[in-house]
């Protein structure tokens, strides 16, 4: 790991969950790691519990050239972008300052960070991206449809990469977790698991699968409930099917959510 992705990784969204969870085994690995997120404090906190040289780059990740100028004179071998945002609610509830906001942060920062480390990567002759998508990419989900849209893209993104890079020695990989007990997972303040939602994973689970599988396929889906769920959504059931059960999903998940869809459905008294 530290041979073909070292010296320095660069973690963005590390304050937390799966990014603080990625720095923690690449340093494990041997990694220094430079970790990129907004609030100061955690970050900070993350660093220190890491027995590796750190950088502490408190910046919002959308400024992308923030975020390079920082780590302008590292030798960067791994990209894990990480950061997202996930409103969960009605689409047509979301103000257009969120409608862009998700869409800056979960796509445009991953590809404009991508686009930037990835010739340096190529100059070196190896390295590796890891784009953080989700299960919610295989298909349309309700209320977190504009979400689910992002992380189609980054999937679809990671796989066009991986087929251009992989000959130039850069290792490029898309991970579609399902739930994750991350903290904006739970301060989401989501339903208990039930019959149609699997208990969530944790993040140390989700970052070791993914770094097992860096360099060996394109796309990897951690957990066997969710590998089993992804067979069925792309290979038994129709598109139709499979956007329904994502539905039935988000709404045991959150009720009180989608009964503010009912409502706005209902005609006028």
């Amino acid at each position: 790991m530290k041979e073909r992705y070292g010296p320095w990784a660069l973690v963005v969204g590390a304050s937390d969950g799966i990014g603080a969870a990625f720095a923690q085994q690449l340093a494990d690995a041997g990694l220094n790691v430079a970790l990129v997120a907004r609030r100061a404090e955690p970050l900070a906190a993350v660093a220190g519990s890491l027995a590796v040289q750190t950088r502490v780059i408190a910046v919002d990740a959308t400024d992308t050239e923030a975020v390079l100028r920082a780590v302008d004179d590292l030798d960067i071998g791994l990209l894990v972008c990480n950061a997202a945002l996930a409103p969960v609610g009605p689409f047509l509830e979301l103000t257009p300052q969120q409608v862009d906001g998700v869409l800056d942060l979960n796509c445009r920062t991953a590809a404009r960070l991508a686009h930037a480390v990835g010739p340096r990567l190529v100059r070196r002759g190896r390295g590796g991206i890891v784009l953080l998508s989700s299960m919610a990419a295989l298909q349309g989900a309700g209320l977190v449809a504009h979400y689910a849209a992002t992380k189609a893209y980054l999937r679809t993104l990671a796989e066009g990469l991986w087929v251009e890079l992989r000959p130039l020695g850069v290792d490029v990989l898309a991970c579609c977790p399902g739930l994750v007990r991350t903290p904006t997972f739970l301060n989401s303040s989501p339903a208990p698991p039930g019959r149609l939602v699997p208990p969530a994973a944790e993040p140390a689970d989700v970052a070791r699968v993914a770094l097992a599988a860096l360099g060996r396929r394109p796309v990897v889906i951690p957990g066997w409930r969710n590998r089993l769920g992804a067979f069925a959504a792309q290979r038994l059931l129709s598109r139709r099917s499979a956007v329904v059960l994502a539905a039935a999903q988000t709404r045991a998940m959150y009720p009180k959510e989608w009964s503010r869809l009912a409502r706005a459905a209902e005609p006028d008294a």
